[in-house]
């Protein structure tokens, strides 16, 4: 059975699992494809949603106190996702033994792209 995890496979994915070999299509998308950079902030935030009710539940105080408290939380774990997005990728790609490179599909077209535009200008001065 290939194809999309179901929600639980999913729920241990997002907190760092291994999927089965027969999703390791979907990981390579999901780490690599078109919309990488949103899944990889969804399922970050995601991970944290347990954090944001207890911090919004366990405080007491006026309710728009303890939503800007959540929203700092919020922006802060969008910032440090973002900032230690490449580094989890890697880490899930090899966790799946799909590879180490951070680069998405459409940034490892590019790369590849510019090495070989890099080889054609650079061949004839190597000759």
């Amino acid at each position: 059975m290939s194809g999309r995890p179901n929600p639980v496979q999913w729920v241990v994915y997002a907190y760092g699992g291994t999927l089965p070999a027969d999703k390791r299509e979907w990981v390579r998308n999901d780490l690599t494809g078109r919309t990488a950079t949103l899944r990889h902030l969804f399922r970050a935030q995601f991970c944290f949603t347990p954090l944001y009710l207890v911090m919004f539940f366990a405080f007491d105080g006026e309710v728009w106190i303890r939503g800007l408290m959540v929203l700092l939380a919020v922006l802060l774990a969008l910032i440090f996702s973002a900032a230690y997005m490449d580094q989890n990728r890697v880490l899930r790609l090899r966790k799946h033994d799909l590879g180490h490179s951070p680069l998405t599909q459409r940034q490892q077209i590019r790369a590849d792209r510019e090495k070989v535009r890099y080889e054609a200008v650079y061949a004839e001065r190597r000759a």
